[in-house]
């Protein structure tokens, strides 16, 4: 099999395969709280879809080459969880902006983020966008979850969709039921978690109380909001097939985005 990996490339292979300036895959994601049922590694899920993304848009006629990821997220809401590890925004961004740093100066310019994690998007935001003041290059980011989220609804229905959507449980859920079944733990999916107060008021989301029909921010972490880790959704929605079906579908658009990219 074609190697897809830049790890997996010989110095040799690389300085060959780059000159022709492949798209270039940088996923991300972290290690944090994804439930009581799933590996808190959702880099995982991250990093194997952009290998499909690589081999499907390779096989359609665009070279595409996936960096190695980066497992540890942005810093957000979820810094209580033992074992996760997270990095400060200021870090983060600068990580990326010297991993663009790299590619560019080597001419590789096809370069495409696949983020597997919500703290991780205004590090990548900034850092592209410093780019792209800069060099005039445009770098996409495809947010997997953000799109998983829009997707859902033409696959379960949109009544199916809305209970099933949530931290802990769709997309991210499904994906890894179909990715990683061995590491899924089904005897510790929970019943839904009922909303969570927070001075007073009801918590619509990681970092937010509602106040007179609108979302007011607050600095609490992801403890107070969603004891289990499940924020809104219904885990036991959720299912493999579901999971293949966003996959193919994310792999689809990700391989369509590199083709699109390339023929710039």
């Amino acid at each position: 099999m074609a190697k897809l990996r830049m790890s997996e490339l010989t110095a040799g292979e690389a300085r060959a395969i780059y000159a022709a300036n492949p798209v270039i895959l940088l996923p991300m994601g972290s290690l944090e709280d994804q439930g009581p049922h799933a590996p808190m590694g959702d880099y995982l899920c991250a990093e194997a879809i952009a290998d499909l993304i690589a081999a499907r848009a390779t096989a359609q006629g665009t070279p595409t080459y996936c960096a190695p990821v980066i497992p540890f997220g942005g810093a957000d809401y979820f810094g209580s969880m033992p074992g996760g590890i997270a990095l400060g925004q200021a870090t983060l961004r600068a990580v990326i902006g010297d991993m663009l740093g790299c590619l560019l100066r080597h001419g590789l310019t096809r370069l495409i983020v696949i983020n597997g994690h919500g703290g991780n998007v205004m590090p990548i935001h900034d850092a592209t966008a410093e780019v792209y003041r800069r060099d005039g290059l445009v770098i996409p980011s495809l947010y997997l979850w953000q799109a998983g989220y829009a997707l859902l609804p033409s696959i379960l229905g949109a009544d199916t969709a809305k209970k099933a959507s949530g931290h802990g449980a769709d997309p991210l859920t499904s994906v890894g039921m179909h990715l990683f079944p061995g590491l899924m733990r089904p005897d510790l999916v929970p019943n839904p978690t009922p909303l969570q107060q927070v001075i007073g008021l009801t918590a619509t989301r990681f970092g937010a109380v509602s106040f007179m029909g609108v979302d007011v921010t607050v600095p609490v972490e992801y403890h107070e909001v969603a004891p289990d880790g499940v924020r809104s959704g219904d885990p036991r929605l959720c299912s493999p097939d579901t999971g293949a079906k966003l996959v193919e579908r994310l792999t689809e658009i990700g391989a369509g985005l590199a083709a699109h990219i390339a023929s710039l």
